[in-house]
């Protein structure tokens, strides 16, 4: 007969986790100028707070991306080195006990890190990096303690951020997430330093790029690491809950939407300590009020964000009147068409825009872009710097990399392999979801034709510069973020040569300037490519 509950000698841990804030104190999106009402560190805060109030003892974690991701830290505090960073301040405050390095913290180099590890009053994770001598990069792992159960957080980062962060990260080596833990959790067991065993790793559960070895993949984690307790996934910006063998899995959607709960229960049976249950909980935000304390402690950079955009980013304005980068003409932005936004399906005036820019900057041939939000647009009337970060949400830099005809046409097929083929039938054009529309880029300087009736790789058509049709051999300059450039056109050996030139500031900061000597900018279209192939 099971003994009771109440006279065995039980011991409760609670963790909470979150994962992809990006930079989200508030609960405001500075792009739009409006509060939210379902997420923000500050709803975080209150909900910790009450588990707190009620009694609760509770772990803290953190599974990375939250010192990146909007104008608060990538346009302020992430470039002043000499102030306390916001985010820092109102986690040490939370009481967070550990912060897994996200792909993004990477973003700004690791001067940023750096900072990051100085500032906060608890360890930085990221076993799964080792620099030049063998030595890990940030701690591997921390032992922390709670009711005398000792509780190993091991922390992982996404091995794709050379890919994505190429030169920023020279230096550094990127090691496999799964076969990382699993030496680290057979070192903890020999010693016999923990009770349970915590995995947070900044990935998907699925492969992202390494689809063989699953490098990037947490699901792997779970099958190398079986005796895991717990898994805290992140990247993906998607809810996680779920149980492999006896691991608890989770992971919250973005921007302090959600937060994980892992609740475990262990018996001490002659002192050792046993897990009789493991459960896992994904809660929403939306029925917090954002916690005043830590508002108030964040107030202050709040407002100097907002200052921020109301002075336009920090530069010159039109004379006389604050904040005001200069007038569109017109909206920038066609109506929705069927399937597809239009923006993908069709050359807009939000795309050309960007692309003018770039190639007024960098005096390059050909130059290529994504739009990196379906209903991007520029509203008639007085455009500021909310405007422009809403058309280009990310810190890119521009770079200007030589190709030939043949490396050139390579990339736009990577890129037309975003849509489906076309089939009878058919009636909308329709995105692969296996290609996301982040890695889909449309191109300046060149005319051409994607037919989707065709297959992935023999989609681009009538490819001609200058009024002829462009050969394989023929060179020209093409102007790239940084991002594309690391993540597609040398990770997957699609250009030969490297980067020669680098703008001095982000894409945006040269949309800015782009706007400001024109003041008012019209909507046009250059109308050098199409998609064909559909009825």
């Amino acid at each position: 007969m099971m003994e009771p509950a109440a006279s065995r000698n039980l011991r409760k841990i609670v963790i909470i986790a979150t994962s992809d804030v990006h930079g989200n104190l508030w609960g405001y999106r500075y792009e739009d100028g409006l509060d939210t009402v379902n997420d923000g560190l500050a709803r975080v805060a209150a909900y910790v707070r009450e588990l707190r109030e009620s009694g609760t003892e509770i772990l803290l974690i953190d599974n990375g991306d939250i010192f990146q991701g909007n104008m608060l830290t990538d346009d302020v505090y992430n470039k002043r080195q000499d102030e306390r960073h916001p985010v820092a301040a109102a986690i040490n405050a939370m009481g967070y006990a550990a912060l897994t390095l996200g792909n993004h913290e990477f973003n700004f180099g690791l001067g940023l890190i750096e900072r990051i590890k100085q500032e906060l009053s608890f360890p930085v994770l990221a076993a799964n990096v080792w620099d030049a001598e063998g030595r890990t990069f940030a701690e591997p792992y921390v032992i922390l303690e709670q009711q005398g159960i000792r509780i190993a957080v091991v922390g992982l980062t996404n091995p794709n951020v050379p890919r994505w962060d190429g030169s920023k990260v020279e230096g550094l080596r990127f090691g496999h997430m799964a076969e990382t833990a699993q030496a680290i959790a057979a070192s903890l067991r020999a010693e016999g330093k923990a009770d349970l065993i915590v995995i947070s790793a900044h990935a998907g559960m699925v492969a992202e790029f390494d689809e063989e070895g699953g490098s990037d993949a947490a699901g792997r984690i779970a099958e190398l690491v079986p005796e895991a307790d717990v898994l805290l996934v992140g990247h993906m910006h998607i809810t996680v809950n779920q149980r492999i063998g006896s691991t608890v899995i989770g992971g919250p959607r973005d921007r302090g939407r959600e937060v994980v709960r892992f609740d475990l229960t262990l018996e001490l049976d002659n002192g050792q300590p046993k897990v009789v249950s493991r459960e896992v909980t994904v809660v929403d935000m939306s029925g917090w009020a954002p916690d005043p304390e830590l508002r108030s402690l964040v107030a202050e950079a709040h407002e100097e964000t907002l200052r921020f955009i109301a002075d336009g980013g920090g530069g010159p304005s039109i004379e006389g009147e604050g904040g005001i980068l200069g007038y569109a003409a017109a909206d920038f932005q066609p109506e929705e068409t069927a399937g597809l936004p239009a923006g993908r399906v069709q050359d807009t005036a939000v795309i050309t825009l960007i692309q003018r820019a770039m190639l007024e900057a960098s005096g390059a041939d050909v130059a290529a872009t994504s739009l990196f939000n379906d209903k991007a647009d520029l509203k008639q009337g007085p455009l500021t710097y909310a405007d422009v970060y809403r058309i280009y949400p990310f810190d890119n830099v521009l770079y200007v990399v030589r190709v030939t005809g043949k490396e050139l046409k390579a990339y736009m097929e990577a890129s037309a392999a975003h849509f489906r083929q076309w089939r009878p039938g058919d009636t909308n054009i329709a995105a692969d979801p296996e290609v996301p529309s982040y890695l889909y880029d449309m191109f300046a300087g060149i005319n051409y034709q994607i037919d989707i009736s065709q297959p992935v790789g023999q989609r681009i058509i009538h490819l001609a510069y200058r009024g002829r049709t462009l050969a394989d051999t023929d060179e020209l300059q093409l102007a790239v973020n940084n991002y594309r450039y690391s993540s597609l056109l040398k990770a997957s050996g699609l250009v030969s040569a490297v980067k020669h030139w680098e703008s001095d500031c982000s894409v945006r900061e040269l949309l800015v300037r782009y706007i400001r000597e024109r003041q008012t900018i019209i909507p046009e279209v250059d109308h050098n490519w199409s998609i064909v192939g559909m009825d």
